[in-house]
């Protein structure tokens, strides 16, 4: 099987493992679990903590030891960390010390070590595999079809929410489980070079250090590092909030006596939809080999999320919050490919992983410290004042994108 397909395979797969989890998972946090915004920031924090501890010297393993273990290791990990979050009522029921708060904050640090063993690793695998000339296109393409994938596993959520809140993270950890087993098969690495003519444990210091010094000699990389610090606040604002804010913010209309969870599907639904349609769109008008169109478009995606974040944040009306959510659903869409293809077309073979590995470290360390914060606002005045909070943290990113714009050159010269 190529390995553009077994990609494909892998992505989607996962998008519908995801999506069967995370369409619902507020509604398990907060009617279920009864968290509130700052446990659901907590939870977050503990999640990026990890990644922040864990993300580099997994980068380096996968760089020295192989993608593909890396990557086997690391689905197999989550897949079990959600299986344990999901049977969180049931131990706690059996050992009533065991808190619901501490059994998600256990299974979210498991979670956040396997994360870190797929973070860069699939990426710098498929690379190396087809070629950077390639990978733009892919991205897209998988992109394409995750929202397909997306919608099965809202409808598949919606259906296993209904029967229990918790059932849907056991299923999804199951099928992550059921997907080592096909890359155990199907998944070959042709094209990574492992040096054994040097003892592993100074490889890989070798490896990190270039890394580094990659780093140190990009303006715009190092410019980049530190705006992903603000993205990171930022995207886990949002991303931990949305759900609650539609459910604790509006009056959710009254038609069809229709539950949280099947509204909160409904609007993962309509953002697949939309989002479908915004991949087809960009799949056909971008040019993702072209370095400076596609930071010129990360710069006007990245304007356009700040401006509709805050006006998610700040309406009144239910139906103008779903508007904004729906463009800035097919926003992100857009974005996280575009955003990968102009990173990997810039960054050295040898040392991708851990390039990669390190940049989400930082943007681990972003949603670690801003996390909180924004968790707290929300606690302290309302999600509102979070969401608000959380767009001027992208504000930074925009700046970045445009200094790339202005000098005209590569990540890496």
């Amino acid at each position: 099987m190529r390995a553009s397909r077994v990609y494909l395979i892998m992505m989607t797969t996962l998008t519908f493992a995801n999506a069967t989890m995370f369409t619902t998972y507020a509604v398990y946090y907060v009617n279920g679990l009864g968290f509130n915004p700052l446990e659901l920031l907590l939870i977050g924090t503990a999640l990026e903590l990890t990644i922040l501890v864990c993300e580099t010297p997994t980068g380096v393993i996968a760089d020295t030891r192989g993608r593909r273990i890396s990557v086997l290791t690391g689905i197999f990990v989550i897949g079990l960390a959600f299986i344990l979050e999901g049977s969180v009522p049931y131990i706690h029921l059996m050992f009533g010390s065991f808190t619901l708060f501490a059994g998600v904050m256990v299974a979210e640090v498991i979670r956040g070590v396997g994360e870190t063993f797929i973070s860069g690793a699939g990426v710098a695998w498929i690379t190396d595999e087809i070629g950077d000339h390639l990978i733009g296109d892919l991205f897209l393409k998988s992109n394409q079809i995750n929202q397909v994938m997306n919608l099965l596993g809202i409808v598949c959520s919606v259906i296993l929410s209904s029967i229990a809140l918790n059932l849907p993270y056991i299923i999804g950890g199951m099928i992550y489980l059921l997907l080592v087993i096909f890359l155990i098969l199907k998944m070959k690495e042709t094209n990574f070079k492992k040096q054994k003519s040097q003892p592993s444990v100074k490889h890989a210091i070798q490896t990190f250090r270039h890394g580094v010094r990659v780093i140190r000699g990009s303006t715009i990389l190092l410019a980049l590092i530190g705006a992903v610090l603000f993205a990171g606040a930022g995207s886990e604002g949002y991303d931990r909030l949305w759900e609650a804010h539609i459910l604790t913010s509006f009056q959710l209309p009254e038609f069809l006596e229709l539950s949280a969870s099947v509204w909160i599907g409904l609007f993962s639904v309509l953002a697949t939809v939309f989002s479908f349609a915004a991949a087809t769109f960009a799949r056909k008008v971008i040019d993702s080999s072209n370095g400076q169109r596609v930071v010129t478009v990360l710069s006007w995606l990245i304007a356009g999320k700040i401006i509709m974040l805050m006006v998610f944040a700040l309406v009144e009306k239910f139906w103008f919050a779903l508007g904004s959510f729906l463009v800035l659903s097919m926003i992100r869409t857009i974005y996280y490919p575009l955003y990968s293809t102009w990173l990997n077309q810039n960054i050295p073979s040898h040392s991708r992983a851990t390039i990669l590995s390190m940049v989400s470290q930082f943007d681990a360390f972003g949603q670690t410290i801003g996390g909180p914060v924004v968790g707290a606002i929300g606690t302290r005045f309302t999600i509102r004042s979070s969401l608000l909070a959380a767009g001027v943290f992208l504000l930074p990113v925009l700046v970045v994108y445009r200094r790339a714009i202005a000098r005209k050159d590569r990540l890496t010269e």
